[in-house]
Protein backbone atom coordinates (compact mmCIF):
# COMPACT_ATOMS: atom_id res chain seq x y z
CA UNK A 1 0.00 0.00 0.00
CA UNK A 2 1.20 3.49 -0.82
CA UNK A 3 2.47 4.90 2.43
CA UNK A 4 1.49 8.19 3.95
CA UNK A 5 5.22 8.95 3.89
CA UNK A 6 4.60 10.16 0.34
CA UNK A 7 2.88 13.19 1.85
CA UNK A 8 4.82 16.48 1.55
CA UNK A 9 6.92 17.57 4.48
CA UNK A 10 5.44 19.73 7.21
CA UNK A 11 6.69 23.30 7.00
CA UNK A 12 6.46 26.14 9.53
CA UNK A 13 7.54 29.77 9.77
CA UNK A 14 7.21 32.76 12.06
CA UNK A 15 5.11 35.54 10.56
CA UNK A 16 6.78 38.71 9.30
CA UNK A 17 5.28 42.13 8.58
CA UNK A 18 4.01 42.29 5.02
CA UNK A 19 5.64 45.66 4.44
CA UNK A 20 7.99 47.92 6.37
CA UNK A 21 5.37 48.77 8.97
CA UNK A 22 2.67 46.22 8.17
CA UNK A 23 -0.18 48.14 9.83
CA UNK A 24 -3.56 49.26 8.50
CA UNK A 25 -6.95 50.51 9.62
CA UNK A 26 -9.43 48.02 11.01
CA UNK A 27 -13.15 47.87 10.24
CA UNK A 28 -14.15 49.86 13.35
CA UNK A 29 -11.86 52.71 12.32
CA UNK A 30 -13.87 53.16 9.15
CA UNK A 31 -17.13 52.81 11.10
CA UNK A 32 -16.00 55.56 13.45
CA UNK A 33 -14.99 57.72 10.50
CA UNK A 34 -18.45 57.35 8.99
CA UNK A 35 -20.00 58.29 12.34
CA UNK A 36 -17.83 61.40 12.43
CA UNK A 37 -19.17 62.48 9.06
CA UNK A 38 -22.51 62.99 10.83
CA UNK A 39 -21.09 66.25 12.22
CA UNK A 40 -21.10 67.69 8.71
CA UNK A 41 -24.88 68.12 8.71
CA UNK A 42 -25.02 70.48 11.73
CA UNK A 43 -21.80 72.13 10.52
CA UNK A 44 -23.76 73.45 7.53
CA UNK A 45 -25.79 75.56 9.96
CA UNK A 46 -23.03 76.35 12.46
CA UNK A 47 -19.33 76.28 11.55
CA UNK A 48 -18.36 75.55 15.15
CA UNK A 49 -19.41 71.94 14.62
CA UNK A 50 -16.37 71.61 12.35
CA UNK A 51 -14.22 71.68 15.50
CA UNK A 52 -16.28 68.84 16.92
CA UNK A 53 -15.65 66.88 13.73
CA UNK A 54 -11.90 67.52 13.94
CA UNK A 55 -11.88 66.57 17.62
CA UNK A 56 -13.70 63.31 16.81
CA UNK A 57 -11.20 62.48 14.09
CA UNK A 58 -8.28 63.27 16.39
CA UNK A 59 -9.68 60.97 19.07
CA UNK A 60 -10.16 58.28 16.43
CA UNK A 61 -6.53 58.58 15.32
CA UNK A 62 -5.32 58.42 18.92
CA UNK A 63 -7.42 55.31 19.47
CA UNK A 64 -5.90 53.85 16.31
CA UNK A 65 -2.35 54.41 17.58
CA UNK A 66 -3.29 52.93 20.92
CA UNK A 67 -4.76 49.87 19.25
CA UNK A 68 -1.66 49.45 17.09
CA UNK A 69 0.35 49.12 20.29
CA UNK A 70 -2.13 46.55 21.60
CA UNK A 71 -1.99 44.34 18.51
CA UNK A 72 0.96 41.94 18.96
CA UNK A 73 3.85 42.00 16.54
CA UNK A 74 3.95 39.49 13.74
CA UNK A 75 6.81 37.63 15.43
CA UNK A 76 4.34 36.38 18.06
CA UNK A 77 2.53 34.23 15.46
CA UNK A 78 3.80 30.90 14.17
CA UNK A 79 2.12 29.24 11.18
CA UNK A 80 2.54 25.59 10.23
CA UNK A 81 1.27 23.75 7.13
CA UNK A 82 0.97 19.96 7.19
CA UNK A 83 -0.34 17.33 4.77
CA UNK A 84 -2.22 14.42 6.38
CA UNK A 85 -2.20 12.57 3.03
CA UNK A 86 -0.29 12.93 -0.25
CA UNK A 87 -2.14 15.00 -2.88
CA UNK A 88 -3.41 12.74 -5.68
CA UNK A 89 -5.09 13.43 -8.99
CA UNK A 90 -8.89 13.87 -8.74
CA UNK A 91 -8.88 12.77 -5.09
CA UNK A 92 -10.19 15.06 -2.38
CA UNK A 93 -7.84 15.46 0.54
CA UNK A 94 -7.22 18.01 3.26
CA UNK A 95 -4.45 20.41 4.16
CA UNK A 96 -4.00 21.58 7.73
CA UNK A 97 -2.90 25.03 8.84
CA UNK A 98 -1.87 25.47 12.47
CA UNK A 99 -1.54 28.87 14.11
CA UNK A 100 0.31 29.32 17.41
CA UNK A 101 0.17 32.62 19.29
CA UNK A 102 2.36 33.54 22.27
CA UNK A 103 0.81 37.01 22.60
CA UNK A 104 -0.74 38.21 25.87
CA UNK A 105 -4.00 39.28 24.25
CA UNK A 106 -6.48 37.44 22.00
CA UNK A 107 -6.30 38.28 18.32
CA UNK A 108 -8.77 37.91 15.50
CA UNK A 109 -6.97 36.44 12.51
CA UNK A 110 -7.79 35.99 8.86
CA UNK A 111 -5.48 33.58 7.00
CA UNK A 112 -5.25 33.16 3.24
CA UNK A 113 -3.18 30.28 1.87
CA UNK A 114 -1.74 30.69 -1.62
CA UNK A 115 -2.98 27.54 -3.33
CA UNK A 116 -2.85 27.42 -7.16
CA UNK A 117 -5.90 26.71 -9.30
CA UNK A 118 -4.57 23.24 -10.15
CA UNK A 119 -5.49 22.20 -6.62
CA UNK A 120 -8.41 24.43 -5.73
CA UNK A 121 -10.69 26.82 -7.58
CA UNK A 122 -10.10 29.65 -5.08
CA UNK A 123 -7.58 30.27 -2.31
CA UNK A 124 -8.85 29.13 1.11
CA UNK A 125 -9.71 31.94 3.54
CA UNK A 126 -9.98 31.15 7.25
CA UNK A 127 -11.13 33.45 10.07
CA UNK A 128 -10.80 32.69 13.77
CA UNK A 129 -9.98 34.16 17.17
CA UNK A 130 -6.85 32.88 18.87
CA UNK A 131 -6.70 33.03 22.64
CA UNK A 132 -3.53 34.20 24.42
CA UNK A 133 -0.74 31.63 24.21
CA UNK A 134 -2.99 29.18 22.41
CA UNK A 135 -2.91 27.09 19.26
CA UNK A 136 -5.60 26.51 16.64
CA UNK A 137 -5.72 24.33 13.56
CA UNK A 138 -7.80 24.71 10.41
CA UNK A 139 -8.43 22.22 7.59
CA UNK A 140 -9.37 22.98 4.01
CA UNK A 141 -9.97 20.67 1.06
CA UNK A 142 -8.09 20.34 -2.20
CA UNK A 143 -8.83 18.30 -5.32
CA UNK A 144 -5.85 18.38 -7.72
CA UNK A 145 -6.57 18.48 -11.44
CA UNK A 146 -3.00 18.00 -12.66
CA UNK A 147 -0.16 15.66 -11.73
CA UNK A 148 3.42 16.69 -11.13
CA UNK A 149 5.23 19.35 -9.12
CA UNK A 150 2.96 22.15 -7.92
CA UNK A 151 4.25 25.29 -6.20
CA UNK A 152 2.41 26.38 -3.04
CA UNK A 153 2.92 29.97 -1.91
CA UNK A 154 3.08 31.80 1.41
CA UNK A 155 0.31 32.23 3.98
CA UNK A 156 -0.95 35.79 4.41
CA UNK A 157 -2.41 37.04 7.69
CA UNK A 158 -4.57 39.99 8.72
CA UNK A 159 -5.12 40.20 12.44
CA UNK A 160 -6.39 42.73 15.00
CA UNK A 161 -7.27 43.05 18.68
CA UNK A 162 -10.72 43.01 20.19
CA UNK A 163 -11.03 46.76 19.57
CA UNK A 164 -10.86 46.24 15.81
CA UNK A 165 -9.63 49.78 15.16
CA UNK A 166 -6.18 48.84 13.85
CA UNK A 167 -4.86 45.70 12.24
CA UNK A 168 -1.57 44.29 11.11
CA UNK A 169 -0.75 42.54 7.86
CA UNK A 170 1.82 39.77 7.89
CA UNK A 171 3.15 36.88 5.84
CA UNK A 172 4.43 33.45 6.83
CA UNK A 173 6.98 32.22 4.30
CA UNK A 174 5.66 28.70 3.71
CA UNK A 175 6.42 28.42 0.00
CA UNK A 176 7.06 24.83 -1.02
CA UNK A 177 6.77 22.57 -4.04
CA UNK A 178 4.57 19.51 -3.56
CA UNK A 179 4.28 16.51 -5.84
CA UNK A 180 0.76 15.57 -6.95
CA UNK A 181 0.64 11.81 -7.46
CA UNK A 182 -1.57 9.71 -9.73
CA UNK A 183 -4.89 8.52 -8.38
CA UNK A 184 -3.61 6.45 -5.48
CA UNK A 185 -7.15 5.57 -4.41
CA UNK A 186 -7.75 3.82 -7.73
CA UNK A 187 -4.64 1.71 -7.19
CA UNK A 188 -5.83 0.82 -3.69
CA UNK A 189 -9.17 -0.32 -5.05
CA UNK A 190 -7.30 -3.01 -6.96
CA UNK A 191 -6.14 -4.57 -3.68
CA UNK A 192 -8.43 -7.53 -4.39
CA UNK A 193 -6.20 -8.37 -7.32
CA UNK A 194 -3.18 -8.32 -5.04
CA UNK A 195 -4.88 -11.08 -3.05
CA UNK A 196 -5.74 -12.93 -6.25
CA UNK A 197 -2.18 -12.70 -7.54
CA UNK A 198 -0.88 -14.19 -4.32
CA UNK A 199 -3.44 -16.96 -4.58
CA UNK A 200 -2.18 -17.66 -8.09
CA UNK A 201 1.33 -17.95 -6.71
CA UNK A 202 0.15 -20.36 -4.00
CA UNK A 203 -1.64 -22.48 -6.57
CA UNK A 204 1.54 -22.64 -8.61
CA UNK A 205 3.40 -23.95 -5.62
CA UNK A 206 0.82 -26.61 -4.93
CA UNK A 207 -0.30 -27.67 -8.41
CA UNK A 208 2.85 -26.66 -10.37
CA UNK A 209 1.61 -25.53 -13.74
CA UNK A 210 3.19 -27.16 -16.74
CA UNK A 211 4.57 -25.54 -19.86
CA UNK A 212 7.63 -24.01 -21.40
CA UNK A 213 10.14 -22.12 -19.31
CA UNK A 214 9.69 -24.18 -16.13
CA UNK A 215 12.12 -24.92 -13.33
CA UNK A 216 12.39 -28.38 -11.72
CA UNK A 217 11.50 -28.39 -8.03
CA UNK A 218 10.77 -31.92 -6.71
CA UNK A 219 9.40 -35.39 -7.38
CA UNK A 220 6.17 -37.05 -6.31
CA UNK A 221 4.20 -40.19 -7.07
CA UNK A 222 2.41 -40.15 -10.39
CA UNK A 223 -1.28 -39.20 -10.22
CA UNK A 224 -4.08 -39.51 -12.78
CA UNK A 225 -4.03 -36.51 -15.11
CA UNK A 226 -0.25 -36.02 -15.03
CA UNK A 227 1.37 -35.80 -18.45
CA UNK A 228 3.58 -38.65 -19.58
CA UNK A 229 6.38 -36.26 -20.54
CA UNK A 230 6.69 -35.25 -16.86
CA UNK A 231 7.48 -38.82 -15.73
CA UNK A 232 11.00 -39.21 -14.36
CA UNK A 233 11.99 -42.66 -15.70
CA UNK A 234 15.20 -42.97 -13.68
CA UNK A 235 13.36 -42.38 -10.41
CA UNK A 236 10.57 -44.68 -11.61
CA UNK A 237 13.11 -47.46 -12.21
CA UNK A 238 14.61 -47.04 -8.73
CA UNK A 239 11.29 -46.96 -6.87
CA UNK A 240 9.42 -49.47 -9.01
CA UNK A 241 6.46 -47.11 -9.52
CA UNK A 242 5.72 -44.08 -11.67
CA UNK A 243 7.24 -40.85 -10.38
CA UNK A 244 6.40 -37.41 -11.77
CA UNK A 245 8.57 -34.31 -11.85
CA UNK A 246 7.11 -31.15 -10.33
CA UNK A 247 7.95 -27.78 -11.83
CA UNK A 248 7.46 -24.20 -10.77
CA UNK A 249 6.98 -21.18 -12.96
CA UNK A 250 9.97 -18.91 -13.32
CA UNK A 251 9.99 -16.14 -10.73
CA UNK A 252 11.22 -12.55 -10.90
CA UNK A 253 10.34 -12.07 -14.56
CA UNK A 254 10.94 -8.61 -16.07
CA UNK A 255 7.85 -6.53 -16.82
CA UNK A 256 8.21 -3.28 -18.74
CA UNK A 257 5.52 -0.59 -18.78
CA UNK A 258 5.87 1.84 -21.69
CA UNK A 259 3.68 4.95 -21.71
CA UNK A 260 3.20 7.27 -24.66
CA UNK A 261 2.97 10.92 -23.57
CA UNK A 262 2.58 12.38 -27.06
CA UNK A 263 -0.12 14.61 -28.50
CA UNK A 264 -2.86 12.00 -28.77
CA UNK A 265 -2.62 11.18 -25.08
CA UNK A 266 -3.62 14.74 -24.16
CA UNK A 267 -7.19 14.11 -25.33
CA UNK A 268 -9.68 14.26 -22.49
CA UNK A 269 -11.99 11.47 -21.43
CA UNK A 270 -14.52 12.98 -19.07
CA UNK A 271 -12.55 15.09 -16.57
CA UNK A 272 -9.06 13.59 -17.10
CA UNK A 273 -6.71 13.04 -20.02
CA UNK A 274 -5.87 9.72 -21.61
CA UNK A 275 -2.39 10.13 -20.17
CA UNK A 276 -3.85 10.36 -16.66
CA UNK A 277 -5.81 7.16 -17.30
CA UNK A 278 -2.64 5.47 -18.57
CA UNK A 279 -0.66 6.55 -15.50
CA UNK A 280 -3.32 5.25 -13.10
CA UNK A 281 -3.46 1.92 -14.95
CA UNK A 282 0.32 1.62 -14.96
CA UNK A 283 0.45 2.24 -11.22
CA UNK A 284 -2.12 -0.49 -10.55
CA UNK A 285 -0.44 -3.15 -12.66
CA UNK A 286 2.99 -2.23 -11.27
CA UNK A 287 1.74 -2.83 -7.72
CA UNK A 288 0.24 -6.20 -8.64
CA UNK A 289 3.31 -7.31 -10.59
CA UNK A 290 5.65 -6.39 -7.73
CA UNK A 291 3.46 -8.26 -5.25
CA UNK A 292 3.59 -11.29 -7.56
CA UNK A 293 7.39 -11.35 -7.39
CA UNK A 294 8.12 -9.86 -10.81
CA UNK A 295 10.53 -7.03 -11.51
CA UNK A 296 8.86 -3.93 -12.97
CA UNK A 297 10.51 -1.39 -15.26
CA UNK A 298 9.12 1.88 -16.56
CA UNK A 299 9.65 3.83 -19.76
CA UNK A 300 7.79 7.04 -20.60
CA UNK A 301 8.48 8.91 -23.79
CA UNK A 302 7.48 11.75 -26.07
CA UNK A 303 9.91 13.05 -28.62
CA UNK A 304 12.59 11.82 -26.22
CA UNK A 305 12.73 9.34 -23.35
CA UNK A 306 11.46 11.29 -20.34
CA UNK A 307 11.63 8.65 -17.59
CA UNK A 308 13.35 5.29 -17.47
CA UNK A 309 13.61 2.86 -14.56
CA UNK A 310 15.28 -0.51 -14.98
CA UNK A 311 13.24 -3.52 -13.78
CA UNK A 312 13.34 -3.88 -10.02
CA UNK A 313 11.20 -4.55 -7.00
CA UNK A 314 10.89 -3.56 -3.38
CA UNK A 315 9.38 -0.62 -1.56
CA UNK A 316 12.00 1.89 -2.68
CA UNK A 317 11.61 0.87 -6.32
CA UNK A 318 7.84 1.18 -6.04
CA UNK A 319 8.25 4.68 -4.72
CA UNK A 320 10.50 5.59 -7.64
CA UNK A 321 7.82 4.32 -10.02
CA UNK A 322 5.12 6.36 -8.31
CA UNK A 323 7.21 9.55 -8.37
CA UNK A 324 8.17 9.04 -12.01
CA UNK A 325 4.56 8.47 -13.02
CA UNK A 326 3.53 11.59 -11.12
CA UNK A 327 5.88 13.72 -13.20
CA UNK A 328 4.86 12.44 -16.64
CA UNK A 329 3.63 15.38 -18.71
CA UNK A 330 1.77 15.35 -22.00
CA UNK A 331 3.56 16.88 -24.98
CA UNK A 332 2.17 18.97 -27.83
CA UNK A 333 3.75 16.96 -30.61
CA UNK A 334 3.80 13.38 -31.84
CA UNK A 335 5.81 10.89 -29.83
CA UNK A 336 8.83 9.11 -31.31
CA UNK A 337 7.62 5.51 -31.02
CA UNK A 338 10.53 4.07 -32.97
CA UNK A 339 13.04 5.58 -30.57
CA UNK A 340 11.16 4.10 -27.61
CA UNK A 341 11.07 0.63 -29.20
CA UNK A 342 14.78 0.78 -29.99
CA UNK A 343 15.59 1.76 -26.41
CA UNK A 344 13.49 -1.08 -25.03
CA UNK A 345 15.15 -3.58 -27.37
CA UNK A 346 18.58 -2.33 -26.30
CA UNK A 347 17.88 -2.32 -22.56
CA UNK A 348 15.99 -5.61 -22.38
CA UNK A 349 17.55 -8.45 -24.35
CA UNK A 350 15.96 -11.22 -22.34
CA UNK A 351 12.34 -12.06 -23.15
CA UNK A 352 9.93 -9.97 -21.09
CA UNK A 353 6.37 -8.71 -20.99
CA UNK A 354 6.09 -5.21 -22.48
CA UNK A 355 2.87 -3.39 -21.59
CA UNK A 356 2.65 -0.57 -24.11
CA UNK A 357 -0.05 2.02 -23.34
CA UNK A 358 -0.77 4.41 -26.19
CA UNK A 359 -3.34 5.55 -28.73
CA UNK A 360 -3.58 4.89 -32.46
CA UNK A 361 -4.02 7.84 -34.84
CA UNK A 362 -6.64 7.71 -37.56
CA UNK A 363 -4.40 7.69 -40.65
CA UNK A 364 -4.55 5.84 -43.94
CA UNK A 365 -1.08 4.29 -43.64
CA UNK A 366 0.19 2.05 -40.86
CA UNK A 367 0.90 4.27 -37.83
CA UNK A 368 4.44 4.47 -36.50
CA UNK A 369 3.38 3.07 -33.14
CA UNK A 370 2.10 -0.13 -34.75
CA UNK A 371 5.34 -0.56 -36.70
CA UNK A 372 7.40 0.12 -33.55
CA UNK A 373 5.48 -2.38 -31.45
CA UNK A 374 5.82 -4.99 -34.19
CA UNK A 375 9.62 -4.76 -33.90
CA UNK A 376 9.46 -6.01 -30.31
CA UNK A 377 7.22 -9.03 -30.92
CA UNK A 378 10.11 -11.15 -32.24
CA UNK A 379 11.72 -11.31 -28.79
CA UNK A 380 9.18 -10.01 -26.27
CA UNK A 381 5.55 -10.60 -25.43
CA UNK A 382 3.88 -7.26 -26.16
CA UNK A 383 0.59 -6.29 -24.55
CA UNK A 384 -0.50 -3.38 -26.73
CA UNK A 385 -3.06 -1.25 -24.89
CA UNK A 386 -5.11 1.38 -26.70
CA UNK A 387 -7.21 3.90 -24.80
CA UNK A 388 -10.28 4.48 -26.93
CA UNK A 389 -12.75 7.30 -26.50
CA UNK A 390 -16.09 6.06 -25.22
CA UNK A 391 -17.85 8.84 -27.14
CA UNK A 392 -16.65 7.26 -30.39
CA UNK A 393 -18.17 3.93 -29.37
CA UNK A 394 -21.39 5.66 -28.41
CA UNK A 395 -21.70 7.40 -31.77
CA UNK A 396 -20.84 4.21 -33.65
CA UNK A 397 -23.47 2.20 -31.79
CA UNK A 398 -26.40 4.61 -31.93
CA UNK A 399 -29.29 4.47 -34.39
CA UNK A 400 -29.18 7.64 -36.54
CA UNK A 401 -32.35 9.66 -36.90
CA UNK A 402 -31.06 12.48 -39.12
CA UNK A 403 -28.78 12.74 -42.12
CA UNK A 404 -26.02 14.36 -40.04
CA UNK A 405 -26.19 11.59 -37.45
CA UNK A 406 -26.02 9.01 -40.24
CA UNK A 407 -22.75 10.49 -41.54
CA UNK A 408 -21.34 10.74 -38.00
CA UNK A 409 -22.23 7.12 -37.26
CA UNK A 410 -20.71 5.94 -40.54
CA UNK A 411 -17.49 7.86 -39.87
CA UNK A 412 -17.24 6.49 -36.34
CA UNK A 413 -17.72 2.92 -37.56
CA UNK A 414 -15.08 3.41 -40.23
CA UNK A 415 -12.59 4.65 -37.65
CA UNK A 416 -13.29 1.69 -35.39
CA UNK A 417 -12.94 -0.80 -38.24
CA UNK A 418 -9.61 0.71 -39.22
CA UNK A 419 -8.40 0.49 -35.64
CA UNK A 420 -9.56 -3.14 -35.36
CA UNK A 421 -7.64 -3.96 -38.55
CA UNK A 422 -4.44 -2.49 -37.13
CA UNK A 423 -4.82 -4.38 -33.85
CA UNK A 424 -5.48 -7.61 -35.75
CA UNK A 425 -2.21 -7.12 -37.61
CA UNK A 426 -0.39 -6.88 -34.32
CA UNK A 427 -2.10 -10.01 -33.01
CA UNK A 428 -1.04 -11.86 -36.15
CA UNK A 429 2.57 -11.13 -35.18
CA UNK A 430 2.12 -12.61 -31.72
CA UNK A 431 1.19 -9.54 -29.70
CA UNK A 432 -1.68 -9.26 -27.26
CA UNK A 433 -4.01 -6.31 -27.78
CA UNK A 434 -6.38 -4.57 -25.44
CA UNK A 435 -8.71 -1.69 -26.24
CA UNK A 436 -10.44 -0.06 -23.30
CA UNK A 437 -12.67 2.95 -22.82
CA UNK A 438 -13.10 2.90 -19.04
CA UNK A 439 -11.42 1.32 -16.03
CA UNK A 440 -8.05 0.68 -17.59
CA UNK A 441 -6.63 -0.44 -14.24
CA UNK A 442 -9.05 -3.35 -13.96
CA UNK A 443 -8.45 -4.49 -17.54
CA UNK A 444 -4.66 -4.23 -17.26
CA UNK A 445 -4.47 -6.22 -14.03
CA UNK A 446 -6.70 -8.94 -15.47
CA UNK A 447 -4.60 -9.15 -18.64
CA UNK A 448 -1.37 -9.37 -16.63
CA UNK A 449 -2.71 -12.15 -14.39
CA UNK A 450 -3.91 -14.12 -17.40
CA UNK A 451 -0.43 -13.91 -18.92
CA UNK A 452 1.05 -15.24 -15.68
CA UNK A 453 -1.52 -18.00 -15.32
CA UNK A 454 -0.99 -19.19 -18.90
CA UNK A 455 2.81 -19.07 -18.66
CA UNK A 456 3.00 -16.88 -21.75
CA UNK A 457 6.50 -15.74 -20.78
Amino acid sequence: MISSRLAPATIEATARPLSRFGVACGPRFFQGFLVGLGWIVPALADARFIYALLLWDALLIVAWFADVRRVPAASHLLVRRSWPAPPALSVRSSVRLELTSDARLPVRVQLVDTVPHQMRSSPPTIQATVAPRDELHFDYEIEPRERGDTPIGDVYLRYRSAWGIAERWARAELAQTVLTYPNLEEARRESAFLVRSRQVDIERRTRRSRGAGRFFESLREHQPGDELRDICWTATARRGKLVTRLYQVEQSQPIWIAIDSGRLMRARVDAVTKLDIAVNGALSVARVASASGDRVGLLTYGRQITHRLAPGRGASHQREIVESLARVRGEEWEANHGHAAARLALDQRRRSLVIWITDVPDVALTPDVIAAASQLTARHLVLFVVIAHHELHRVAGRRPTTVDEMYETAAANEMMERRDLLLNRLEARGALTLEVTRNLSLSLVNAYLEVKQQNRL
